[in-house]
């Protein structure tokens, strides 16, 4: 049970709407109604009845309700503790998966920096394979990356969840005729396929997509920074798989366009976690991770995780 879930409990409770509970709480109305199912799901009850009276609570809500109030309170104390005797903090090691960092370094560190003010913040952009290894080494405290199968030295929760989508310019659509019908694993195998770089999770995907093709696989030409493989594909050298709200500005601009594809070519959303070390005892990299998903969980941009 998440104490997210709780505090937007009691919220609804108090103003009796989902819509200024939304309000209050910064997120979105649907937001806000699946924390509640979730809560509703976790302990098997409806806690709220929805007419056009309004929103009130069911005799369940009304018995969960002060128990949740002290659960919030406690976590709201607990936190102000917590942030006093992090005052005296130095510094914090943060890895950042590469795709996560396009979208999300800017508002994170803010946040960050907002919550903890004496803490100095040290943020490391790379693959997520190459910061699993670092923060094995104890060379970073937590972590933002893809989900790893299995880890010996991390503890991690889910962050985020993104659909994946290939895409090209609309000049090598027109060069390669792409744009009729929806595309085969063949036809992709014949353009030039541009991909995350080897071991990466989104080139393990494609890797195992194109073996079936034998000597007819593509080649998978790759660029370990995201924002170089983004320009490399809007400069139609290629087409390339990637979250779709990494290339939302650019496909609102017109300079990249979605491949519609058929549906024996099965693309899996790729999902990110926040992770610390299995021994480190500290607190403050749960707090930081907590406050992370906050950020991401917040409607700026189209897709919710």
């Amino acid at each position: 049970m998440r104490i997210r879930n709780l505090e937007t409990f009691v919220k609804v409770a108090e103003l009796e709407s989902f819509h200024a509970a939304a309000k209050a709480l910064k997120a979105t109305q649907p937001t806000i109604s699946s924390r509640v199912a979730a809560l509703e799901a976790d302990l098997g009850v409806s806690l709220f009845r929805r007419d056009q009276g309004g929103t009130t609570l069911t005799s369940r809500g009304r018995q969960l309700l002060p128990y949740a109030q002290r659960l919030v309170g406690i976590n709201v104390e607990m936190k102000a503790q917590l942030k006093q005797d992090l005052n005296e903090a130095g510094s914090v090691r943060i890895g950042i998966a590469d795709t996560l960092a396009q979208l999300w370094v800017g508002p994170l560190l803010k946040k960050w920096r907002s919550e903890f003010p004496h803490v100095e913040f040290e943020v490391v952009i790379d693959i997520s394979d190459s910061l699993l290894q670092q923060i094995g080494r104890h060379e970073l405290d937590m972590v933002l990356m893809v989900v790893h199968p299995e880890s010996d030295v991390l503890l991690s929760e889910h962050l985020c969840s993104y659909p994946q989508v290939w895409m090209a310019s609309n000049e090598y659509v027109e060069e390669k005729n792409l744009a009729n019908e929806p595309l085969n694993l063949w036809q992709l195998s014949r353009c030039s396929v541009l991909s995350f770089p080897r071991n990466t999770q989104p080139w393990h995907y494609l890797d195992n997509l194109f073996s079936i093709m034998a000597e007819d696989r593509p080649m998978l030409h790759t660029c370990s920074s995201v924002s170089h493989l983004m320009n490399l594909t809007e400069q139609g050298l290629g087409i390339s798989l990637l979250p779709e709200p990494l290339a939302a500005p650019l496909l609102a601009q017109n300079k990249l366009t979605i491949l519609n594809t058929a549906q024996e070519v099965t693309v899996p959303n790729i999902d990110f976690c926040c992770g610390w070390r299995v021994d480190d005892e500290r607190l403050l990299p749960k707090l930081l991770a907590a406050t992370a998903r906050e950020v991401i969980e917040q409607p700026q941009v189209a897709v919710e995780c």
